[in-house]
């Protein structure tokens, strides 16, 4: 599911990622792996949906919310949760139906939730971003277990891809328009993030730093927006490799798969013509590749 091509011009390994399902979503975010369900969950922000996507047979449920959704994860007690424009929401992995454990920013109609993770012990983190990107309205939020909601960092721009090291100490956060991935100190007792440092500087020739997830070695997957491709960055800031797709909107990514070798690459087709571009026929679509690393599995919120 992915073949050598070249080296990148920045001179390392290049992959070339290949189509899993030709979905032509609006804008393409979220993907995380149901070992259980052996599926991959994903949503669709501007089509306000949750994607069900069974990589064997290609076959794709879609579980409409009614507003936009910026991420989504599996909990521990069953279903999903939910970052959505309002709040926090659970959602039946069956019927899909919804319900509201905590409203965030409701009455605001300048944000919406973008990206969103499960933290190793249990938390949902979600970041939120004004529709029109003015810089400083978003706000990274932490979702506890008993559905108390806490600001973790504010004056964010386009809140979006993060995660946690391997050892748990680190969490990994990308701000997009900083072109970096930031790494903060995480304290696992009481949720709290402190002492932020750049990890990793996003080449401006790249495109912008969108969804990321680790591998278990401990690298970073970055994908980039407008960049035709994800790139794998070592805890250092080293580039290591690229894997690229034939769409410029390249949103989030996520291992997964029985062996938790695939990663799965969501992708975009955001303020596009109707008819779509010629030299992007599948932009909105699901792509994956064997990168040659394994990934983790995903934390389920607790709650």
């Amino acid at each position: 599911m992915s073949r050598l091509l070249h080296e990148s011009p920045a001179g390392v390994p290049t992959l070339q990622a290949e189509l899993l399902l030709d979905a032509r979503a609006r804008l393409g975010e979220g993907p995380v792996w149901d070992a259980a369900e052996g599926c991959l969950w994903w949503v669709d922000i501007l089509g306000e949906s949750v994607h069900r996507t069974d990589p064997g047979s290609g076959r794709d449920r879609v579980f409409t919310v009614g507003q936009m959704i910026g991420a989504a994860a599996l909990r521990a007690s069953g279903g999903l949760v939910l970052a959505v424009q309002e709040g926090f929401l659970a959602m039946d992995a069956s019927t899909g139906d919804l319900e509201m454990l905590a409203p965030v920013e409701k009455d605001n109609p300048v944000t919406r939730m973008n990206d969103g993770k499960v933290d190793p012990t249990g938390r949902f983190w979600a970041g939120t971003t004004a529709i029109d990107h003015r810089p400083g309205a978003g706000t990274l939020y932490r979702l506890d277990p008993d559905h108390g909601v806490t600001p973790a960092l504010t004056q964010v721009t386009i809140s979006n891809g993060l995660d946690w090291s391997v050892d748990g100490r680190t969490m990994y956060y990308i701000d997009t328009p900083t072109r970096r991935v930031d790494r903060f100190r995480f304290e696992a007792s009481t949720g709290t993030i402190s002492d932020p440092q750049p990890a990793v500087s996003i080449r401006a020739e790249a495109g912008d730093p969108d969804g990321m997830t680790l591998d278990a070695e401990g690298f970073l997957w970055v994908a980039l927006w407008g960049g035709w491709g994800v790139e794998r960055y070592a805890p250092d800031g080293r580039l290591d490799r690229r894997v690229e797709v034939p769409v410029a909107q390249a949103s989030s990514c996520a291992f997964g798969g029985p062996d938790l070798d695939l990663l799965f690459i969501t992708t975009a087709r955001k303020d596009f013509p109707p008819e779509g571009f010629p030299d992007q026929p599948n932009a909105g679509s699901l792509f994956a590749c064997r990168p040659g690393v394994r990934g983790r599995a995903p934390f389920r919120y607790a709650g």
